[in-house]
């Protein structure tokens, strides 16, 4: 399945599914009161924005750092708050999707 189309669909959307379970869980945390759908819609938003700055500056630290700060923006616009709960917000899902990246391949155990 890797290099195929419905390889990278399927790859996309777990992906995108569990950004926005990360998303939705911190930002619950923090008090806000958006649903499901509004993360969905940050985690849709936040790959574009990274996809499109690695597409148009290459895959450096430019780019993540130019991408980073527009994701600020959108998420300080889709959940109605300001730049330091908005980067703190951030910083929190960045930590726990990495934590995640780094956990979920290994629950399965060796094939």
């Amino acid at each position: 399945m890797p290099g195929s189309l419905l390889g990278t669909v399927v790859f996309f959307v777990i992906g995108w599914i569990i950004s926005a379970i990360i998303i939705y869980v911190v930002t619950k945390l923090f008090g806000e009161t958006e649903g499901i759908g509004t993360a969905l819609l940050a985690a849709l938003v936040g790959a574009i924005i990274y996809a499109l700055a690695y597409l148009f500056l290459g895959h450096g630290l430019l780019a993540a750092l130019i991408a980073g700060f527009v994701w600020l923006l959108a998420l300080g616009g889709l959940y109605n708050v300001g730049w330091l709960k908005a980067l703190v917000v951030a910083v929190i899902v960045w930590i726990v999707a990495a934590i995640v990246g780094f956990v979920l391949p290994t629950i399965v155990g060796p094939l």
